[in-house]
């Protein structure tokens, strides 16, 4: 498996974390693929959530804002002076509030913020989620954002494992509550499925939350298109991070 490669990202010098935080109901190990894909130059660092993967002796959240203050104590001792945040879906909005959340505790900014597959979090409206849903009510939601295989779908272990994550992360959406603060001080970039159901409005609305520059792009496939234009977006984040790391070498 042929790793991707961009020339300004090689030296070690310019190494640069990037934190990973999942969608809802899945772990973020499923990112330590990417390291077979990136090239060296980029550290890949899951974030877990409590209550899944190597976390799921523990309980899980409802409280994103008080997930991303508990996450950004654990980060703070770990981050260095190269690193992004990415986040998928509900993980987007995770990522936001850890990187205010850092930022808060004396953290130097992200260099970027990836956001993938969210509105913007002014405009998100998950108030639907608010309410437990029934396991047949996740599924069906499961098997609406066409990101699970049928097979996973009818297999009863597999859904008693992912189920109560998948719940707990829809009643976390349910109650965000989006606050105003002053926009980030790092570029924002925004990634996209084009036939997802979420407006591209709503997608470029994230523009708002930084004072340092925006870039989005739209990619053929659903909400996770992320897996099915892997090597397109992985090409995106590696360019946001090379520009990056270019104009601070510049300074």
């Amino acid at each position: 498996m042929a790793r991707l490669s961009t020339g300004r990202l090689e030296r070690m010098s310019d190494v640069v974390q990037l934190f990973c935080l999942p969608h809802s109901g899945a772990t973020a190990q499923a990112y330590l693929r990417w390291t077979k894909l990136l090239p060296r130059s980029v550290e890949i660092q899951p974030v877990e959530p409590p209550g899944r993967g190597a976390r799921t002796g523990e309980p899980l959240r409802t409280d994103l804002v008080g997930l991303a203050s508990d996450l950004a104590d654990e980060l703070l001792p770990k981050v260095r002076a190269r690193y992004a945040l990415f986040g998928h879906s509900l993980g987007a909005v995770l990522a936001f509030e850890i990187a205010h959340a850092l930022i808060e505790r004396g953290a130097a900014a992200p260099m970027r913020l990836f956001v993938s597959a969210s509105a913007a979090p002014a405009l998100r409206d998950d108030r639907t989620k608010a309410k437990p849903l029934t396991d047949d009510e996740l599924v069906d939601e499961l098997r609406r954002l066409r990101g699970t295989p049928e097979g996973a779908l009818l297999d009863p272990e597999l859904m008693a494992l992912v189920l109560p994550v998948l719940r707990a992360d829809f009643l976390m959406a349910g109650g965000y509550r989006y606050r105003r603060r002053a926009p980030l001080p790092c570029p924002v970039a925004a990634l996209a499925g084009a036939s997802d159901d979420v407006p591209a409005a709503a997608i470029g609305a994230w523009s708002s939350e930084t004072a340092s520059g925006f870039a989005m792009k739209l990619f053929e496939g659903g909400h996770f298109f992320i897996h099915e234009r892997e090597r397109e977006a992985l090409d995106f984040i590696l360019d946001g991070l090379a520009a990056v790391t270019a104009g601070r070498a510049a300074a």
